[in-house]
């Protein structure tokens, strides 16, 4: 999520194999995103080093749109707009 204007994004959908997607604005995707981290016995090694879950989760969200949940289980996320500009 290199783009500047995606980081102003307040709105995310977000997909999980075998579910419907979801709509969730920027706190309930952090709280998604924590809930996801919560499982791992051990956080992947690009994650380990944040200080909490907390951080580790705004870490996804600003630089990844996905995470290998296990071999071949992969959670994503993208930024959405759900208001035209302008509105």
């Amino acid at each position: 999520m290199s783009d500047p204007l995606i980081r102003e994004m307040d709105n995310y959908v977000v997909l999980v194999p075998g579910e419907s997607e979801q709509f969730l604005d920027k706190e309930q995707t952090l709280l998604w995103l924590q809930s996801w981290l919560n499982k791992f016995d051990s956080l992947p090694l690009d994650l380990a080093c944040k200080s909490s879950i907390e951080e580790a989760a705004q870490h996804l969200l600003d630089t990844a749109c996905d995470l290998e949940i296990k071999t071949g289980f992969t959670i994503q996320w993208y930024a959405v707009r759900l208001e035209s500009p302008g509105q």
